[in-house]
């Protein structure tokens, strides 16, 4: 009896770091999407353009050298502390540190000289792109201090750290593009664009030194707690730096190999989109401009509630390898089965909403008329990546965090050739155009979603309750969803202020959703009390009779 309510209590409290983590990556989200706005003004549509390719081989270069250190760092620690091996934890980080200050060093310099070759297909993007070099190199040390702290199953650090990077990006990002652009006020239209992607590229680093300076802070002040853990090491068991260092490659290269296919489809998807406009003779601009508005307006939206699957693997892989490790199958399959569950709790609610009240939504982040009709059709089309991405991202980190590290690059690689295949399909025997692109990226996911779901059922052996995860959050999202578009468009008649009804649309539509849920049985009394402020709320649903228990 001890041992399960010890077993709930840790799992309660994977939760909980879980639901930090996902509320600072939604907080992250929702501060990009409200600088974007007054950012897209000042750099207008041509200057979008130019950073939206720039940011993009930025991120292709950053998959390969660091971005993937977070998760692979946090699995190599967990598992040493899961049998109190803290010598050999401390390492670990050591040898990741040496690690990226190699592999980042050597792809910045790489990216500051190649730039121009980098965006050849769009020269104007070299400046940008040439910016954003150094951050690539900071950006490793970043992560590695995240998955110091999310191995010692500490969300906190990581989830602040993320705060302030956009803050500071969201502030420098506008300031120095704004700068940029009078500076060159005498220069024509396209060296003024010029100028402004580079000013937004600028935020970029600024956020991510913002970032790394505060989790320096943070371990300068758990050092000397983290020595004296250190010293008192009785394991018995010490690896030396060789070791070490051929554990961290031989689990980082997969990693990587992993996180780049799975993540390159974007990059892959917008030269294969060049180069088709490019057959078909549209002008440049024009599609240029078409590329911007999916990347960095519909896209950008989707990405908001993706981002609670994003935190959910980052939650879930330090506590699923250290039970796995310790052949506590239960234990694992257990916190799957939860974080799946949390996961599609804001999903499928999140995909009906953005399809009901895609226009309304971008209007209210995105107001500029010449993109507002392109950007709120392709984000109603891309609404059920929400729920695919997030299945896809979370069995990802699950499979990874069993052991199963190069799955995950198989089926990414499965998922890449068909999604292509399927992309030019559709830019050259459809007039679908920049709608082709939204389907390549449902195509991808639904593909990755299928061979994930299928392998970890395989190695895990757990079983899903379909009805509870998926059915019943899809009928209470159905019903609100109805709500939502009545409530928006019958307030809009008697009120015609878009932004103002919207807020009250999604906020009736949200009450109605978890009280439809609970209703109906989608969340027990005790799951709800595991969620971060649980306990509240399971109150408020008992004052209103919707939990029956």
């Amino acid at each position: 009896m001890e041992s399960r309510r010890e077993e709930h209590k840790r799992t309660d409290s994977f939760v909980l770091q879980a639901g930090i983590l996902a509320a600072a990556g939604m907080i992250v989200k929702v501060i990009s999407l409200i600088y974007r706005s007054p950012l897209l003004s000042i750099i207008g549509l041509e200057g979008n353009n130019y950073y939206s390719a720039a940011i993009n081989i930025y991120t292709i270069i950053l998959l390969i050298s660091s971005y993937s250190i977070p998760s692979a760092i946090s699995k190599v620690i967990a598992q040493r502390l899961a049998f109190k091996e803290y010598r050999n934890a401390q390492r670990v980080f050591h040898c990741a540190l040496l690690y990226v200050f190699v592999v980042g060093g050597i792809a910045a310099i790489v990216t500051f000289a190649a730039a121009p070759v980098l965006v050849s297909k769009n020269p104007n993007a070299a400046a940008a792109l040439r910016v954003l070099a150094p951050t690539i190199f900071f950006s490793g040390f970043l992560g590695v201090f995240r998955g110091y702290f999310q191995a010692h199953n500490s969300m906190v650090h990581t989830s602040i750290s993320q705060i302030l990077e956009q803050i500071m990006n969201a502030v420098v990002s506008i300031l120095a593009a704004y700068l940029l652009i009078h500076y060159a006020a005498g220069e024509d239209s396209t060296r003024q664009a010029v100028y402004g992607s580079a000013g937004s590229a600028i935020g970029t680093g600024a956020g991510v030194l913002t970032g790394l300076a505060f989790m320096l802070g943070m371990y300068k002040l758990n050092r000397g707690f983290l020595h004296r853990r250190i010293k008192r090491d009785r394991s018995g068991h010490e690896e030396s730096y060789r070791e070490i260092m051929k554990v961290v490659l031989t689990v980082v290269t997969p990693f990587i190999l992993s996180t780049f296919i799975y993540n390159c489809s974007t990059v892959v998807n917008m030269y294969i989109y060049y180069y088709v406009m490019d057959y078909k003779q549209v002008d440049t601009v024009v599609y240029g401009n078409h590329y911007g508005i999916f990347s960095t307006q519909a896209i950008a939206v989707v990405n908001i509630p993706i981002a609670i699957a994003s935190a959910m693997s980052s939650a879930t892989l330090p506590g699923v390898s250290a039970a796995f490790v310790r052949r506590e199958y239960a234990r694992t399959r257990e916190q799957v089965t939860k974080a799946i569950q949390m996961t599609m709790l804001v999903s499928i609610p999140a995909m009906v909403g953005m399809a009901v009240l895609a226009k309304p939504i971008m209007q209210f982040i995105f107001p500029q008329k010449d993109s507002l009709d392109m950007a709120s059709g392709l984000l109603a089309v891309l609404s059920v990546t929400v729920v695919l991405y997030g299945l896809s991202t979370l069995t990802n980190a699950v499979l990874q965090g069993i052991g199963r590290v190069n799955t995950p690059v198989i089926h990414s690689a499965v998922a890449l050739m068909i999604q292509v295949a399927g992309l030019m399909a559709l830019l050259f025997y459809t007039q679908l155009d920049t709608y082709a692109l939204a389907c390549a990226n449902i195509i991808y996911s639904l593909v990755m979603c299928l061979l994930n779901q299928w392998s970890v059922r395989k190695h895990l052996g757990y079983r899903l309750d379909y009805v509870k995860i998926f059915v019943k959050p899809g009928f209470a999202s159905l019903i609100m969803g109805v709500v939502a578009y009545g409530v928006y468009h019958g307030l809009y008649l008697l009120l015609p202020v878009s932004r103002l009804v919207l807020l009250i649309a999604i906020a009736i539509a949200v009450c109605v959703y978890f009280a439809v849920l609970l209703l109906i049985g989608g969340v027990s009394e005790t799951e709800l009390k595991a969620f971060p402020k649980g306990a509240m709320l399971a109150r408020y649903a008992r004052k209103f009779h919707l939990l029956h228990e």
